[in-house]
């Protein structure tokens, strides 16, 4: 099984991650975490990469209905929405799939929660490869 949904934007990064922010909320996600890998890196390694932002999105009805039906799920949340620059006019944009949920724990109730969360996650992304 893939963890990841994927898709790509022609745009720049810059406008990539406001479109993705955009998306999110449209979906009812907001950004509780936002962690600038590459300036994490840089500062605290010295080594250069491409842009690349963690955004920590969370839909809080479904967040709550999925620690509702196994607490241990948190360890899984917030969705993680990686993006990440591939040159000047191309970037990448991928959420961890909520289906991994399903697989990791025993809660029948999680199904429909990671159903409705990856819906939600791919029409996001569908906007941004728009």
């Amino acid at each position: 099984m893939s963890y990841a949904m994927t898709v790509r934007s022609a745009a720049g990064f810059a406008p990539t991650v406001e479109r993705v922010r955009a998306a999110l909320k449209d979906q009812g996600f907001g950004v509780l975490t936002e962690i600038d890998l590459r300036s994490t890196l840089r500062d605290k390694l010295g080594v250069d990469m491409a842009e690349y932002v963690i955004l920590g999105a969370c839909n809080p009805p479904l967040a709550h209905r999925a620690v509702r039906a196994d607490p241990a799920i948190g360890l899984l949340l917030p969705c993680n929405v990686v993006v990440r620059a591939e040159g000047s006019d191309s970037t990448m944009v991928q959420a961890m799939d909520p289906q991994v949920m399903v697989q990791l724990s025993d809660a029948p109730e999680l199904r429909a929660v990671a159903d409705e969360a990856a819906a939600r996650l791919r029409a996001a992304l569908d906007v941004v490869a728009a």
